[in-house]
């Protein structure tokens, strides 16, 4: 059995795997505050009640990991236009016949696991791209959502930007509930995001996960 040889490919541009990174930190950072701030715990102390702060600093943290997290966003959508081809913003819409038919087949690899086929696509396949797609609508969710609750207690300009969204949903109570919901999708989605990385790098064995921190993966000569 002759061995493939294999040539390195550079995917992941810095300003990608920054994105990614920080991403990960912020929304893990948001996931875990949002808990607390949604169920907080019954704490006691015997000390001065201005030393118990604690929940307050929750309520801080998670403020300032959502600045951090919209424009992280904002930076991804802009890197859309100006990045490389494995970055641009055509990969997460698909509008190819040649991306649905690619979506289907990662179905039969992922999901119904009748297929071991290595996929033509060397950044994101088409339904990894979708699916990026769809976490970026809920991005835009949580943040309009996250910055309209906030808005009641701030008087900066980009909470109040978004001030409308708290009526229109029919009221504080509403859209903490689906803010609330909406987190638990993110949990979802990274318990499978990581299956499916270390399923592909297995699978395809092109380097899926160390790409994210080189930016390069390995493919096969033609």
């Amino acid at each position: 059995m002759e061995k493939a040889i294999s040539k390195k490919v550079y995917v992941w541009q810095m300003p990608v795997r920054l994105y990614h990174w920080v991403n990960a930190l912020v929304v893990v950072t948001l996931a875990v505050t949002g808990y607390l701030i949604g169920k907080p715990p019954a704490l006691t102390s015997g000390s001065e009640a201005s030393f118990g702060y604690w929940f307050g600093t929750v309520r801080f943290v998670h403020f300032v990991a959502a600045f951090v997290f919209f424009f992280n966003f904002l930076f991804r959508i802009y890197w859309g236009f100006v990045g490389n081809k494995h970055a641009d913003w055509k990969n997460f819409i698909p509008y190819k016949k040649e991306q649905w038919k690619e979506i289907f087949q990662v179905l039969k690899i992922d999901i119904l696991q009748v297929s071991n086929v290595k996929l033509k696509s060397v950044g994101h396949n088409s339904m990894a791209g979708f699916t990026y797609f769809l976490t970026f609508l809920a991005f835009l969710f949580q943040s309009i959502t996250g910055f309209g609750m906030y808005s009641a207690m701030s008087d900066a300009f980009l909470p109040n930007l978004f001030s409308w969204i708290v009526p229109l949903m029919g009221g504080d109570f509403a859209v903490r509930q689906w803010h609330h919901v909406m987190m638990w999708f993110f949990v979802i989605f990274a318990i499978i995001h990581v299956y499916l990385v270390f399923y592909h790098d297995y699978v395809e064995g092109r380097g899926t996960i160390s790409s994210m921190a080189g930016g390069w993966k390995f493919i096969e000569k033609e």
